[in-house]
């Protein structure tokens, strides 16, 4: 879940690239900038103010990590405000504000096994009807859950696993 500054910076840089018609180039500088900004080493030299600017700023405009003149903007904005690590939020977020512009949802459907391509199309076409929405479906290979699948959408999570149904069973056995 994005914090409320991470939303604000993602609705700003969403809002300059819908009307720049640059949508795609400002995912994929903010997925470049989440990317740099994950690595613990670049972090810690970017979030540490006894470090000059100077050789901070060096750090995101020179190889290999050269980014374009805007998106070396918005890092030094998110270094100077102390933000850095919620680089990955606001990529997160911006995508969010681009779906739901172009009508679409991410959804995640977890199971225990990998999913067939056509049990994983049936489930993204089944989803994208009663949505009326494309969906764009990532799935997610957990073992624990034994069986069934969890299904997560937005705010929506629809868990229907044997682990869930059998924690279940505890608790009401646990209650008697």
């Amino acid at each position: 879940m994005a914090t409320a500054s991470a939303r604000r910076y993602a609705k700003a840089v969403f809002e300059l690239a819908q009307q720049e018609g640059k949508l795609e180039e400002w995912s994929r500088r903010l997925a470049e900038i989440a990317e740099l900004f994950a690595d613990p080493k670049v972090a810690a030299v970017l979030s540490n103010p006894t470090i000059p600017a100077e050789e901070r700023d060096a750090l995101i405009s020179s190889p290999p990590h050269v980014f374009d003149a805007e998106a070396t903007n918005l890092a030094r904005l998110l270094i100077e405000s102390g933000r850095i690590e919620q680089a990955h939020a606001i990529a997160e977020e911006f995508q969010r504000l681009t779906d739901d512009a172009a009508g679409r949802v991410r959804a995640t459907v977890t199971t225990a096994i990998e999913l067939e391509r056509d049990d994983r199309d049936r489930v993204e076409k089944e989803l994208s009807k009663r949505l009326g929405k494309e969906v764009r479906l990532t799935v997610v290979v957990d073992p624990t859950i034994i069986g069934g699948l969890r299904l997560q959408y937005g705010d929506h999570v629809a868990d229907a696993t044997v682990a869930t149904r059998l924690q279940q069973l505890r608790r009401r056995l646990a209650a008697t």
